[in-house]
């Protein structure tokens, strides 16, 4: 009979401090021990797991076999767990409590984060959230990492390793500015616009996508400014230097300095952007992640 093996919850984390930092000193100056103490809990844990983790590299670091890896990616969840075993079992009978890591796409977050703070604080104010706003590469990072549990962004070249749940969806329409020539046409055709110069949200991957639309109608974009921006493309926009695609909708059609923006729905057949919430595939949500999705699903699908 194989027998159990034996470590302990302190070692873990010792573990995981190692693994993302590529040090045992960097992990030991995070956890506040001594460098010593870092390498003897992997030590003990790889001996008793059976399995080497981690390969050490003299003045290059430290990096993950296969094993440390996998490993890895089932230790996270494992210690959230643990983490929110222990709040539960010192607050039975009442809400739940401790802190929740969300994500958000940077675009996204001003639309739809208030709202979701402002009523998940309302049904669990001893829930303290931390939010992560950023581009698509870095929030599947931070899924990827633990940094995050869960992420609100576009469906858009997410990897295999990111589960999600379609809670909306965003049809990209057109911006221009007042005056411009289709401003009171009710809607615009791409072809009508891929000759006039463009306006284009630079984003990772995002920036892919609006140029694909227009590829789609069978045009070329013609790129005259590029921002991250998305309300400095707004305003682009409003001071006539070109027009922009979009796929969200501000409740006003008014720029910072007070100019003013038209947008027009596309007659072009263009498929609508699904806005998902995410995790990484394979981990099982904390309780409170799981309340901060329910959350979602009602304001945005709402």
């Amino acid at each position: 009979m194989a027998k159990d093996a034996n470590f302990t919850l302190v070692q873990l984390r010792y573990f995981l401090a190692a693994a993302e930092l590529g040090s045992m000193t960097a992990a030991a100056q995070r956890i506040n021990v001594s460098q010593s103490a870092v390498s003897t809990a992997v030590t003990h844990l790889e001996r008793e797991l059976g399995v080497q983790l981690l390969i050490r590299r003299h003045a290059k670091g430290l990096s993950l076999t296969g094993a440390g890896e996998r490993f890895l990616h089932e230790l996270r969840g494992f210690l959230t767990h643990a983490d929110e075993l222990a709040e539960s079992a010192r607050s039975l009978g009442s809400d739940l409590v401790g802190e929740l890591a969300v994500g958000c796409f940077q675009t996204l977050a001003p639309f739809y984060l208030p709202r979701l703070l402002r009523e998940f604080g309302e049904n669990h104010p001893a829930v303290r959230i931390e939010v992560h706003e950023g581009d698509t590469p870095a929030l599947q990072e931070s899924l990827r990492t633990g940094e995050c549990e869960l992420a609100l962004l576009y469906d858009l070249e997410l990897d295999d390793d990111i589960e999600r749940e379609v809670l909306a969806m965003a049809p990209p329409y057109a911006l221009v500015p007042e005056g411009h020539r289709l401003a009171e046409s009710g809607s615009a055709r791409l072809a009508d616009l891929a000759e006039e110069p463009m306006i284009l949200l630079d984003l990772p991957v995002s920036r892919d996508y609006f140029q694909s639309v227009v590829a789609k109608a069978g045009g070329e974009p013609r790129v005259r400014h590029r921002t991250r921006s998305y309300e400095t493309v707004r305003a682009l926009v409003a001071a006539g230097q070109g027009w922009a695609l979009l796929n969200q909708r501000p409740a006003h059609d008014r720029t910072y300095d007070g100019a003013r923006v038209v947008d027009l729905p596309l007659a072009d057949h263009l498929p609508a952007l699904p806005v998902v919430l995410a995790k990484l595939r394979g981990v099982r949500l904390t309780g409170r992640a799981q309340a901060f999705a329910a959350v979602c699903r009602e304001a945005l699908r709402g």
